[in-house]
């Protein structure tokens, strides 16, 4: 949107960050307390925003040793290129990343080499490079994929209510640019329907994350018909598109992350639905064994026990995400459906069970999943041949994870490719200003996070949310910095008006009666979660009704439903947790308990 001299503004900050995730809340919080009027919108509804660092697994990637850090990642950008001041503002801060979160985020930052040393193989992924000894991961605290990190930094910008207005389900139409200066003056954002013209007189970030659920972008960037979100449904690219229109530049369009079972793949779910996360040992079981993948034609394309890297797997010498697949399928025998209808992960997901397909040979299996039955018949006799001669010659599968097919049955379920974020957007610099395809700065639009992120090739886990808090920061302290020109009307010396909207950023209270309490978490994997809790006169539980909530749809809501029944029945809060879903366990047990706690 172009400017107008006499545009009508329905409100007006100093800052605007679009986004609330790890670093749409890193910047509104520094932006803030370089007292700046901040306004932070997300298209996600309430309860629902976070982003992918929401989903994630809580890591930040640190750095012992400055020189051996910048080795280790200009290793895993080759051979691509990547400005080298970049990288040296990244890994800076990196390696100062435990004071970081000491400092910013107000909590002891715990070191994964101390208390997860099994865990090497993940922050050294690429042991390979030099310098990689040097990586590690800090946490907020001795656990992973919890949600604990993002709850902090939800919580850093709740206690700044004052400075920062919150909006949910408020997407960004467009950027307002002056024809003339081409600064970014505001942005167009839509509001139950109506579309308001908000200025930021200072500037604008970029934080919306990336790609994953625009299926055109995923065709036009990354090649790839169908890949399973594993993050957040809310990542739509309308960063890209934002960016895009104000004469952005673009990097790093082609990279993304994958991670589950074998090379990172899930079982299919319905195109708009989330994959399920599976590791460890579902892996194992789908990876070993009489079990293999094959591909649009077939026939299989990977070894697949050989590890991956955040779904890279080796390819004549670098670490690439294989070609997408439009319908792989596992292909597995009785014995080895016996081993997955037992496991309790895999054995009580629909996606699983539910998309079973059964033959009584491979030709009947190929006409069912429309493969060429001739194909699937000579895939299946060279594989069960390389088990007998414990010599898979074809992707060099070690022969303890082979087992030949036996039984009167054959089997195939659909898996799907995931993906846990892209990396493309707007080039950024190293003061988080967002670049044209001239090579000139945008006045006044700044972008942080993975819109636009620094992997350019090979990915390190950990990376991106250290990249949040990074360029989080730099991009809301810069975003801030008053711009002389708008602190007032240039012709006439008058001030601008200051209007604000109305925050969603609130605290509920809810009504109680008798012997009942409310009791409150962020322990969980989405917002706040809220009971009410009703006892008897001798303090036995009675009821407890969940008030708010906002758990992943599947698990989550299996515990939601199930958890505070079992807690009624057996009088007491630590009951077992529900398979799958022990962070929306812990939460709703924190909840009930700060409840009990109110009882005098």
């Amino acid at each position: 949107m172009i400017y107008q001299a006499d545009i009508e503004w329905d409100a007006n900050y100093d800052v605007v960050v679009l986004g609330f995730g790890g670093a749409g809340a890193t910047a509104a919080r520094f932006a803030a307390d370089q007292d700046a009027r901040v306004l932070l919108v997300d298209a996600a509804p309430e309860g629902h925003e976070g982003g992918n660092t929401r989903y994630s697994a809580q890591l930040l990637g640190t750095g012992e040793d400055f020189n051996k850090m910048k080795k280790y990642y200009q290793q895993l950008t080759a051979p691509m290129s990547l400005d080298e001041e970049m990288i040296d503002t990244y890994v800076k801060g990196m390696v100062a990343m435990p004071e970081y979160v000491s400092k910013y985020l107000e909590v002891e930052p715990c070191s994964a080499k101390d208390y997860a040393p099994q865990s090497r193989w993940a922050f050294e992924e690429f042991p390979e490079y030099e310098g990689s000894e040097t990586h590690d991961f800090t946490t907020v605290a001795k656990s992973w994929f919890d949600a604990s990190l993002w709850q902090i930094l939800k919580n850093q910008v709740s206690k700044r209510q004052s400075k920062i207005d919150v909006l949910y389900n408020t997407p960004a139409i467009e950027l307002i640019q002056n024809g003339q200066t081409r600064v970014i003056e505001g942005v167009v954002i839509e509001r139950d329907n109506k579309r308001l013209n908000v200025q930021a007189k200072n500037g604008v970030v970029l934080a919306t994350g990336g790609f994953e659920n625009n299926q055109r972008m995923v065709e036009d960037y990354l090649g790839a018909k169908k890949l399973a979100p594993l993050g957040t449904l809310y990542n739509k690219g309308d960063g890209v598109r934002l960016a895009q229109e104000v004469g952005a530049d673009l990097w790093h369009m082609h990279n993304f992350e994958s991670l589950g079972l074998l090379h990172g793949m899930a079982f299919a779910v319905p195109q708009g639905e989330r994959g399920r996360l599976m590791l460890g040992e579902q892996n194992e079981k789908v990876a070993h064994g009489s079990a293999f993948v094959i591909g649009d034609d077939g026939t299989r394309y990977f070894n697949e026990a050989e590890e991956n890297r955040h779904g890279h797997i080796k390819n004549h010498g670098q670490w690439k995400v294989p070609m997408n697949q439009v319908h792989p399928y596992l292909i597995f025998d009785s014995k080895k459906k016996e081993e997955l209808d037992h496991d309790p992960i895999i054995g009580s997901y629909a996606p699983y069970y539910n998309q079973i397909i059964s033959a009584s040979s491979p030709a009947e299996l190929a006409e069912k999943i429309e493969i060429e039955p001739a194909v699937l018949n000579q895939t299946v006799a060279r594989f069960n041949h390389a088990c007998e001669e414990h010599n898979d010659s074809e992707f060099h599968r070690a022969s303890t994870t082979l087992q030949a097919f036996t039984g009167a049955e054959i089997f195939a379920v659909k898996l799907e490719q995931t993906m846990l974020n892209t990396q493309g957007g707007p080039r950024r610099n190293v003061k988080a200003e967002i670049i044209d395809t001239k090579g000139q700065v945008i006045p006044h639009l700044y972008s942080a996070g993975e819109l636009g992120g620094i992997s350019a090739n090979q990915y390190q886990g950990g990376g991106n949310l250290a990249e949040c808090l990074i360029w989080g920061k730099i991009a809301g302290e810069n975003a801030a910095i008053p711009k002389l020109a708008n602190e007032a009307d240039v012709a006439s010396g008058a001030s601008v008006s200051e209007k604000h909207l109305n925050s969603d950023l609130r605290r509920e209270t809810y009504p109680t009666a008798k012997n009942q309490y409310i009791g409150r978490s962020s322990r969980g994997m989405g917002d706040e979660i809220v009971v009410r809790v009703t006892v008897d006169e001798n303090k036995n539980l009675q009821e407890i009704e969940v008030l708010k909530q906002a758990e992943s749809a599947d698990y989550g809501q299996k515990a939601i439903e199930i958890l505070p029944k079992e807690m009624v029945k057996q009088n007491r809060t630590d009951v077992d947790a529900i398979t799958g879903a022990s962070s929306t366990s812990r939460g709703l047990r924190d909840a009930v308990n700060d409840a009990l706690s109110k009882i005098k």
